[in-house]
């Protein structure tokens, strides 16, 4: 609560100290980091930026804005009545992993702090577990412990209502609060600096429209199998071939399976090559007269010098930079790292013609193309320049660019997959994030393990044990059994309100299928030992469990918030312990209501 040292170092201090002090042995405590809700999450993460990189979260969220007009109010009521849907079918936790870009791409969309919509989703999506059946573990848990003891199990929507109260009453209680004790910390709001940064603001900054056109080669030309170093363009034409287009002739070529490559010196010029060249047209028209080409008509995009394999990066020459004073054509940056220089930008004015001459000066901004890997190895291996930006972002971001739809479809079937049970949740989830790598929706795997939030993963795994401890220990069966005698005298109203608040407390540190289990027994025994219907006490175990609102390790969906939110623990204090005590008392009338003693 002092926020002195971070969660996931309090979790794993935590961890240790059951193991030094004997309460569990170390395969017990590490137990939490083989989970299989800390590896769906882990998996949940790479689908989520599946759905990000390929832009399927902006179009679900620029839809969601359309439907919700210019009122900040009407969307956010919406945007937590689509959380609730979707929880009612899936994990609460695969809810908000999969939501939480979607909701982050809208809130700096419309120019408004992700924080506060982020405490709101996790909050939904546990209010949303309610609504069926699957929805949440502690429900299925409850249902089985009836079957175990000869009673009929749970309907799949039985306990709807109960729900359907939780939802309304949720989004009442975060709509009144969402300006006054909601945090929306202005510094999670990306500046316009920051989106300056992207790919397509600097080929306009850089004026690059008009500089790129596209030259084919015939196949009677008299470039075609020689080298590009033979031809001496940037010499005799003060042009630069950027890349080359082509279609492969591996294979049976039953498919059009074209690619690109980075021009160089070694480069070798194949029959139906497209060149992108960069310079003045009537120079271009001079070079294709001369050998036979054919020119493109109109203006290439500068946007095309972006795909999978290739991009561009702006780079700024540090203090102590060895390119300062030097010539573009001395330095030889092609040759050393495998990159073209596009432009310079001198203290906002653009030279893109006749850089070859130039003496580079500290202050310099060099726009830069090439392969990717190029880009990133620069970024990581010299003291010379400094990269812009985050090459690796935009790296994946190219790679997936007009995949939105496969993303799609890969998150449908994963869904459906979910709420058919076809494989345990863990393993279709698992299924989804790997297929979202094989269709390139991510990069490669690389990207796919940067993509996975990792303090998340260590904070949920290493505070899983303490349900461990405390069941070897007994303390929570000796608190629990204690509340009940001290309640029981109030008669059955009493009981099941003594069972619902310390299974809500204990809930607040402890995951909730673990809290489940551990009362599911507690409130069944209660029930008969006082003669009333075991359904009421067991739907108030499973309606606590997931009342898990005050602390940001009371589930795992408050974890992930956590983070991306940027939140404090005493943030889940002030709004979650209100709508514990508001949800308290509607579920002492709502649960008897529905499921009578």
């Amino acid at each position: 609560m002092s926020n002195l040292l971070r969660a996931d170092l309090v979790a794993v201090l935590a961890l240790l100290a059951f193991v030094i002090t004997g309460i569990l042995e170390p395969a017990e405590a590490l137990a939490g980091f083989s989970n299989s809700v800390v590896i769906m999450i882990a998996g949940l993460f790479i689908v989520g930026a599946g759905i990000l990189r390929t832009g399927l979260a902006q179009m679900a969220g620029n839809l969601l804005l359309r439907y919700s007009g210019e009122s900040e109010k009407r969307l956010f009521i919406l945007l937590l009545l689509i959380v609730a849907s979707v929880g009612a079918f899936m994990s609460n936790t695969g809810t908000v992993a999969l939501m939480l870009p979607i909701v982050v791409s809208i809130a700096i969309s419309i120019n408004n702090s992700p924080s506060k919509y982020l405490l709101p989703l996790s909050y939904m999506a546990s209010f949303s577990g309610l609504l069926t059946l699957i929805a949440s573990p502690p429900n299925l848990i409850v249902s089985q412990m009836l079957v175990d003891n000869g009673y009929a199990k749970l309907g799949f929507f039985e306990i709807t209502p109960i729900g359907i109260i939780g939802v309304v009453v949720g989004i009442l209680y975060l709509y009144m609060i969402r300006n006054t004790l909601l945090p929306h910390d202005k510094k999670q709001i990306r500046s316009k600096n920051g989106q300056r940064l992207s790919l397509k603001q600097l080929a306009i900054d850089y004026k690059l429209r008009g500089q790129l056109i596209q030259v084919s080669i015939p196949s009677d030309s008299e470039i075609v199998g020689k080298r590009l170093a033979q031809l001496k363009i940037p010499a005799a034409y003060q042009l630069c071939i950027l890349k080359i287009h082509r279609r492969s002739t591996e294979g049976m070529n039953l498919l059009p399976i074209t690619y690109q490559e980075m021009a160089g010196p070694s480069s070798v010029l194949q029959p139906k090559d497209i060149l992108y060249i960069q310079g003045a047209r009537d120079k271009v028209e001079q070079f294709a007269a001369d050998f036979g080409l054919q020119i493109k008509e109109g203006d290439s995009n500068a946007e095309e010098l972006i795909s999978k394999q290739l991009g561009i990066a702006e780079v700024l020459l540090t203090p102590r930079s060895s390119l300062i004073n030097e010539t573009v054509r001395s330095i030889g940056f092609r040759e050393k790292y495998n990159l073209n220089i596009l432009g310079i930008n001198r203290r906002g004015e653009y030279m893109l013609q006749e850089m070859s001459k130039q003496k580079l000066k500290f202050g310099d901004a060099l726009l830069v193309q090439g392969s990717w890997d190029s880009i990133e190895l620069l970024a990581r291996e010299t003291d010379d320049v400094v990269v812009v930006g985050q090459p690796k972002e935009h790296a994946g971001m190219a790679a997936a660019s007009g995949k939105a739809a496969v993303a799609g479809v890969i998150l449908l079937v994963m869904v459906i997959m979910m709420v058919l049970e076809v494989f345990p949740a863990v393993i279709t989830v698992l299924i989804g994030a790997v297929a979202m790598i094989l269709t390139g929706c991510l990069r490669n795997m690389e990207d796919a393990y940067g993509q996975i939030n990792w303090e998340s993963i260590v904070l949920i795994a290493a505070m899983l044990p303490m349900a461990t401890a405390l069941e070897k220990t007994g303390g929570m069966v000796m608190l629990s059994e204690g509340i009940i005698q001290v309640l029981g005298g109030w008669g059955p109203i009493g009981v099941l309100a003594g069972v619902y608040f310390i299974t809500m407390v204990f809930g607040q540190f402890i995951s909730n299928t673990a809290t489940a289990v551990l009362f599911a027994p507690i409130a069944l025994n209660a029930a008969l030992s006082i003669g009333v219907s075991p359904y009421t006490f067991l739907i108030a175990v499973a309606v606590a469990s997931s009342m898990a609102f005050a602390t940001p390790v009371a589930s795992p969906t408050n974890a992930l918030v956590m983070t991306a939110g940027g939140y404090k623990f005493m943030d889940f204090v002030k709004v979650g312990i209100p709508l514990q005590i508001i949800m308290f008392i509607v579920m002492m009338v709502a649960v008897p209501i529905f499921f009578p003693f």
